[in-house]
């Protein structure tokens, strides 16, 4: 396992050598079966990092990515759900496989969480099968083969959650947790959260706050406290779909994920349609417009940015989080689309001056909650900044990819692959040589001409 780079060394001289050590931080996270999230912090797979990683991992082997998404689609359950995380052997990692209480609801050999995170995966490989395609003779065949035998896999995972999560008509999915968002503790589910009252429970010693120092940079211990309440609720009900509405005490309609998955189908449709299965394109394509359709409804009016929704109260939540964004995924309003690119380039976001580079952090920069150095409540995620860029670059706006990629770049040259970066001075914070900042690294650097 590689550990935390010497400062000293840093930063990163070119292009050239920044993909030369994006390759090597996937390299040294590798442990054959799966790349880890990061070293020392993150070392089991997490579902939607996988994705991401797979899709820089194939700009240097299609084969070797193929495999990582195969190794995730493995754990999948017998419903359906992929998810959040697949445990590897290294221990040391809190919530562990015992606190979930997953044994017997997982895959036969598999230990894993028992909720899911965004489905990013089809958007991913359909990435992955355009760069073999590309690429032509045994990666295109790898691909071929691969995406063809596991289609089934990934329309039975959007089936589940359109079943499981968002049945009831509204084109939102909901989440039981905030780590299913892969926000965990963005101001966003301040209020929800602030409902959520622990019981009895076991007692509990983070490994987090072991490993990153300043715990500023993490949540607090009774934000923790009520996510493992919530993991107990969970367990308790053998994580069964039909009785967690019943006893949840944390549940959101979340308009980013809702987005993710209106993407995502789209791009699960072309897939299907590519590689055997077009039969199932259609209601893959109704799903996309539904959810479609249900993001765009959740806009406010006032300040042009999309909304959660707390089931428990009805409520809408407000706070002004990159989730309020979700449209630039997926919506066909032009209308809608122009403001919130407005909004997005304006100063309370990516146009404030103060930025040491002009890219989203995840929650807004004037907020009046903002945490510049804590998770999801202010730091900039690198990862976000790229996917962002690739939806904008599927619409045709290669000029705001460029101005993304350019400003992505300069921030990365620092050198440490953060998990997340200060957005005023730029410094990276979290775990460092981070899998999935390594990834879009590479994806960054990879066709930088074309899409």
């Amino acid at each position: 396992m590689s550990q935390a780079p010497d400062r000293d060394t840093y930063p990163i001289k070119d292009l050239e050598e920044l993909g030369r050590r994006a390759r090597n931080v996937l390299a040294a996270n590798d442990l054959g079966t799966m790349v880890t999230a990061a070293p020392n912090l993150y070392p089991h797979m997490w579902s939607w990092d996988a994705a991401f990683v797979a899709a820089g991992l194939s700009t240097v082997s299609v084969e070797r990515a193929l495999r990582e998404l195969d190794y995730l689609l493995a754990a999948q359950w017998k419903s359906g759900m992929i998810p959040h995380i697949v445990f590897s052997d290294v221990p040391g990692y809190f919530p562990d496989i015992e606190r979930w209480g997953t044994r017997g609801a997982s895959p036969e050999g598999v230990q894993s969480s028992g909720i899911c995170q965004p489905p990013v995966h089809a958007t991913m490989l359909r990435r992955i099968v355009e760069r073999a395609t590309a690429a032509g003779g045994e990666d295109a065949r790898l691909a071929d083969e691969f995406t063809r035998r596991t289609l089934p896999g990934w329309i039975d995972w959007h089936a589940w959650l359109r079943r499981a999560r968002g049945g009831d008509g509204s084109g939102l999915l909901t989440i039981y947790h905030g780590w299913e968002s892969g926000m965990d503790n963005s101001p966003r589910f301040d209020g929800p959260y602030s409902r959520v009252n622990p019981g009895k429970m076991e007692p509990f010693v983070r490994t987090d706050t072991q490993k990153v120092k300043d715990h500023s940079q993490r949540p607090s211990d009774e934000e923790y406290s009520r996510y493992l309440w919530l993991v107990q609720q969970m367990a308790d009900v053998r994580f069964d779909d039909e009785r967690l509405p019943r006893v949840m005490a944390f549940q959101v309609k979340d308009v980013f994920m809702s987005a993710i998955y209106a993407a995502a189908n789209e791009d699960l449709a072309v897939l299907a349609e590519q590689f055997g299965l077009p039969e199932e394109a259609p209601r893959l394509r109704e799903w996309a417009r539904e959810f479609r359709d249900g993001v765009d409804a959740t806009v406010d009016g006032r300040t042009g940015l999309a909304r959660d929704r707390d089931v428990l109260t009805g409520e809408w939540i407000g706070p002004p989080t990159m989730a309020g964004f979700a449209p630039l995924i997926s919506t066909n309003d032009q209308a809608l689309l122009d403001r919130q690119l407005e909004v997005f380039e304006g100063p309370d976001w990516t146009g404030d001056p103060r930025l040491a580079f002009p890219l989203p952090a995840s929650t807004s920069t004037t907020y009046e909650g903002l945490k510049p150095r804590q998770y999801w409540r202010g730091p900039v995620w690198p990862v976000m900044n790229w996917y962002l860029a690739h939806c904008l670059r599927r619409r045709g706006d290669e000029k705001r990819y460029r101005r993304l990629r350019e400003a992505s770049l300069a921030q990365l040259m620092e050198g440490h692959f953060g998990e997340y970066y200060e957005p005023f001075t730029g410094e990276p914070l979290g775990s460092m040589d981070q899998s999935w900042t390594a990834a879009v690294a590479l994806e960054w650097l990879a066709d930088p001409e074309n899409g």
